[in-house]
């Protein structure tokens, strides 16, 4: 088969498997639901949604290339996907088996013009790791290269051949599938997946173009310049091209690695709390960050002969990074002066600030809820609220959950890296030490957020209290206006509009995405605890009502829609 036919067979078999599972989907959430088996469909989404990833799980290992990223990159999306198919997609690693050495040998060559022998010492023919759209091997420099950079050992990181096109392809299909699903109300009013699909293209391109990846490993280095704390790998330009790249060799013991650090003599719970505090440094000081902070990007490092600090942390892999955009900043900095007023109408304009909310969302009852869940428990400590029943929190995070559903939430890409990289941040720390608890070590970070970003909070909060001071001295007046209308019989209902929104909350497919809210009061309550530690606490316990709802909404789920 030639290359053009593979490729056209490639892009026939990832159309087909989007269309014969969006034509299930079609069936079970559409069909059954209006000829009223609705129960019976609900009953067994659960198994049909981990099936289908399943299924695409298999597709991608075997294709290989941009199918992995797709898989990878969904498994994020708490905001498109239920967790029937995030957990299973939450597996799908990139290591597939390596390129034979000889197809590699001749890309390098082609792209640096010289050959290997020529451009190194050795180049070893076994590669350090391997993935979907790359791999790696270990070389070292000539002496007249060794000469000029002060290196030997180095890293050659190769892309696979042929990569390019594959991703061409993979994306042509993406879009074609984005335009079906764009024609369907259901998903349309939610997601604009041709959008999605743009972000993620950009994502990829970008991971394949190494000339980008290595700026972004010197303007890393360059935050960190004067950072003991933290290293990363230099580059030889000269042995480096969009395909090529070559780096300084700076392996050492993976961050992970419990057993090596302690025969290094180096504490894992020191480590844990240290990298935690790098990484907020990244999002909080620098607003550069590296958004892929898993074990196998980051090494502990020794150094001999350092002055109070034996190590250091080294990261590589600079093809996904983020950064934190002014506009993100404002719409926290907003979240924040909202949860110290208790106000639910600021907490949502917030929310549509941080760009998670698409335009057209009606959020009228969001902020009903949102005024109710500060009402209910805003004046609540940490301990009474350990003693609320289960139950209580369970049947508001069900009411919340339906609030919450019946919205276009969407997550901007630069919020979703900032959450993978606090998940990642969150689990590494907990691996290195079960005791790790990353909100101590946010705190410090708190108080410069709101200086940096919230220099006038006072002035904000004052001008929210006015506001409010005014709408309770209108507030006779206005109850005045209200009784005489209905008085005289011209107040009028929208039922129209209130059976489309309960129409709404019947078709509309369980997703996890108070996750957005959970954070958000999370990260409010973070930030007010440096000044209002009572307060700040209790926002912080709040913020478990919309994550009990992510939990359990896939066993709400299970048991089909409630009568």
């Amino acid at each position: 088969m030639t290359d053009a036919a593979h490729m056209r067979a490639r892009y026939r078999r990832i159309l087909r498997f989007a269309a014969r599972y969006l034509a299930q989907a079609w069936w079970y959430e559409l069909v059954l639901p209006r000829v009223g088996l609705a129960r019976l469909a609900a009953r067994g989404r659960p198994a049909r949604l981990q099936r289908i990833a399943e299924r695409f799980r298999l597709l991608a290992i075997d294709l290989a290339g941009l199918m992995i990223k797709v898989g990878q990159f969904m498994s994020s999306r708490l905001d498109v996907l239920p967790p029937e198919i995030t957990k299973e997609l939450e597996g799908l690693q990139d290591e597939v088996p390596p390129v034979p050495f000889p197809a590699i040998r001749e890309l390098a060559e082609a792209e640096l013009g010289v050959s290997l022998e020529r451009a190194f010492l050795f180049v070893e023919p076994t590669p350090l790791a391997a993935a979907s759209l790359g791999q790696a091997h270990r070389a070292r420099l000539s002496d007249e290269d060794a000469a000029q950079t002060g290196l030997r050992d180095v890293v050659l990181k190769i892309q696979r051949p042929g990569i390019e096109q594959i991703v061409e392809v993979d994306l042509r299909a993406l879009r074609r599938v984005a335009g079906w699903l764009s024609r369907v109300r259901l998903v349309s009013d939610r997601v604009d997946m041709p959008a999605l699909v743009e972000e993620f293209a950009s994502t990829s391109l970008e991971e394949i173009d190494y000339l980008h990846e290595a700026a972004n490993a010197e303007r890393f280095a360059e935050d960190f310049a004067n950072d003991p704390r933290v290293s990363a790998p230099e580059l030889v330009w000269e042995r480096t091209t969009r395909r090529v790249l070559t780096m300084q060799d700076v392996t050492a013991i993976k961050i992970n690695d419990v057993d090596g650090l302690r025969a290094a003599g180096i504490d894992p719970s020191v480590v844990s709390v240290e990298f935690a505090a790098v990484m907020f440094d990244q999002l909080f000081v620098n607003g550069f960050f590296h958004a892929d902070p898993h074990p196998g990007n980051i090494f502990v490092t020794p150094r001999s002969g350092t002055e109070g600090r034996p190590w250091s942390f080294t990261f590589i892999d600079f093809g996904m990074m983020g950064e934190v955009p002014s506009t993100l900043r404002q719409g926290l900095r907003q979240l924040l002066i909202a949860a110290a007023s208790r106000d639910g109408k600021g907490m949502v304009a917030g929310i549509r600030e941080v760009g998670v909310l698409l335009p057209t969302a009606d959020t009228a009852e969001l902020e009903q809820a949102m005024t109710k869940l500060f009402a209910r428990f805003g004046g609540m400590g940490f301990a009474e609220l350990q003693e609320v029943d289960p139950r209580e929190f369970r049947a508001f995070a069900a009411e919340f959950g339906d609030v919450v559903r019946s919205l276009p939430f969407q997550l901007p890409e630069n919020f979703l890296l900032i959450i993978r990289a606090m998940a990642l941040t969150s689990g590494m720390g907990s691996s290195l030490d079960p005791a790790f608890n990353i909100w101590d070590a946010v705190e410090p970070y708190s108080a410069q957020l709101i200086r940096t970003e919230g220099g006038n909070l006072v002035q904000d909060v004052a001008k929210r209290l006015v506001t409010s001071a005014g709408v309770i001295a209108r507030l006779p007046q206005r109850l005045d206006e209200v009784l005489t209308r209905i008085d005289e019989g011209k107040v009028t209902v929208q039922v129209p509009k209130l059976e489309r929104r309960l129409g709404s909350l019947e078709r509309i497919g369980r997703r996890v995405i108070s996750a957005i809210l959970f954070a958000a009061l999370l990260v409010g309550g973070i930030m007010l605890r440096a000044d209002d530690v009572v307060f700040g606490t209790v926002l912080m316990a709040v913020s478990a009502l919309p994550l009990l709802h992510a939990l359990f909404a896939g066993a709400l789920a299970r048991r089909g829609p409630r009568p």
